[in-house]
């Protein structure tokens, strides 16, 4: 039955990833003629641009929220590791099984926080981050389809046993 739980709780999470990625691809279609910013173009952007990039910085920090702090540790729990253990050790069991780098993780997480905590007159910064975002979020992407790929295969496997 707990299985089944977390199963389920998994399934939510992908489904609700698979919203946020969706709403990525759209907002960088978009954005793909302005990018990348450097300060003269930042201030010549249209309202609907300035829009869509919040819709992006948004969705990259809600996906790698809901990655970070729901998805990395439901996935270990489900294929039997013990998840009683510090988030840097979370990190390096999803390493270890090649789902992804730690060090960019990092990097990622470390812009997301940066940019969540935006300051007046830190316009080259923010422009800085708003462009690592929109050239790594394919990144976040990408770990997200390796971590369903895995639970499809844990759940391959566990269908086969019974």
């Amino acid at each position: 039955m707990k299985t089944q739980i977390a199963k389920e709780r998994l399934t939510n999470y992908f489904n609700e990833a698979k919203k946020h990625i969706a709403k990525i691809e759209s907002v960088k279609r978009a954005l793909d003629k302005v990018m990348p910013l450097d300060i003269e173009s930042f201030y010549k952007l249209l309202e609907t641009e300035q829009d869509k990039l919040d819709v992006l910085v948004f969705r990259f920090s809600k996906l790698q929220d809901l990655l970070g702090r729901k998805i990395f540790r439901a996935i270990l729990e489900y294929s039997g590791f013990d998840i009683n253990i510090s988030f840097v050790k979370i990190l390096s069991e999803l390493e270890k099984e090649s789902l992804l780098d730690v060090n960019r993780w990092v990097s990622l997480r470390d812009v997301r926080n940066a940019i969540a905590h935006e300051y007046p007159n830190e316009e080259e910064n923010m422009i800085e981050e708003i462009n690592f975002i929109y050239k790594e979020v394919w990144y976040l992407v990408d770990v997200t389809q390796k971590l369903e790929e895995y639970f499809y295969e844990i759940n391959s496997k566990r269908d086969r046993d019974y």
